[in-house]
């Protein structure tokens, strides 16, 4: 039963060319104990309508919306919280499972504080539900343009159980104040897939709004289903928008170094990996995206 207290909260997850694991995804939230929401599916123009494996109808106010073309994760996303009605916007992976309590655990630190931005729960692996993935963030390293997951394949014994502020929401799964998106805007388009969250992070935190992990919110993942952990693509996103992160964030020294530290030891690093492995494309696309961070400007229109 719905309360008329509670706030309307619009599921966004995304669809490429994986009805089954999107229908597994759904079949999820039927066990979710909050009520007032919207699912909105955004199909990423796949090549099988996942229609044909599952109907909207079959689950709560669902809707699935048809790209004609693939947007990546940021644009994707976009063009669903455009399309969404939501006091808030949960923005979720389509290869992660739900718990009953996840939206109603989510949404409880807002009515404590106003100045949180955006929840993320704790993250854990489905094939191992043990283990976490994500207990949080570490700060991003300005001059290597890196970062940590916090519990990242620890088993959990209850060490991240402690709710607090962290340094970057996770794209696999966070719920976003509409008042946020009003004020600082959606996901930067031009990261296309990898570190977009991290760009939109930086923008939340700059703008005053905390990001926080809500330790008693729980998700399980997949993980890396759509791209695949061995796929090229996955090189050449990492690459190119790790040097696009840091043009847009980092100050004259803070890129400076950064430019140093890539041409001399990542660049170098790279070169060896993939020709001693004889991964020639993974070394072909690792080039193309640091020629792409040359001749492409480092703006956006989001």
């Amino acid at each position: 039963m719905v309360m008329e207290t509670e706030p309307f909260v619009s599921i966004i997850t995304l669809n490429y060319n994986q009805p089954q694991v999107t229908k597994e995804f759904l079949e999820s939230t039927k066990k979710l104990e909050y009520g007032n929401y919207e699912i909105l599916v955004c199909d990423m123009a796949s090549m099988t309508d996942p229609a044909t494996v599952f109907q909207a109808a079959d689950y709560h106010n669902t809707r699935i919306l048809h790209s004609k073309t693939n947007l990546g994760f940021a644009g994707g996303n976009n063009w669903g919280m455009r399309q969404a009605k939501g006091d808030y916007i949960f923005i979720v992976n389509n290869d992660t499972e739900v718990t009953p309590d996840l939206i109603t655990r989510l949404l409880a630190p807002f009515t404590k504080d106003p100045y949180i931005g955006v929840t993320c729960p704790k993250i854990k692996y489905y094939s191992n539900p043990h283990i976490i993935q994500y207990a949080g963030f570490t700060p991003m390293n300005v001059y290597t343009g890196r970062t940590s997951t916090i519990g990242d394949h620890q088993e959990d014994l209850g060490q991240y159980d402690k709710s607090k502020p962290t340094f970057g929401a996770h794209g696999c799964a966070m719920m976003v104040k509409k008042e946020v998106i009003e004020k600082v805007g959606m996901f930067p388009e031009t990261f296309f897939l990898y570190y977009e969250e991290w760009d939109w992070s930086m923008r939340i935190r700059k703008a005053g709004y905390t990001i926080w992990y809500t330790a008693d919110a729980t998700i399980y993942h997949k993980e890396s289903m759509s791209v695949g952990k061995q796929n090229p693509m996955k090189v050449y996103y990492h690459t190119r928008n790790r040097i696009l992160f840091m043009r847009r964030n980092g100050n004259l020294f803070q890129r400076l170094v950064f430019y140093l530290f890539f041409i001399f030891f990542t660049v170098p690093k790279a070169i060896f990996k993939y020709l001693l492995k004889g991964q020639f494309e993974h070394l072909q696309l690792f080039l193309k995206a640091v020629w792409w961070n040359l001749r492409s400007p480092s703006t956006s229109p989001i």
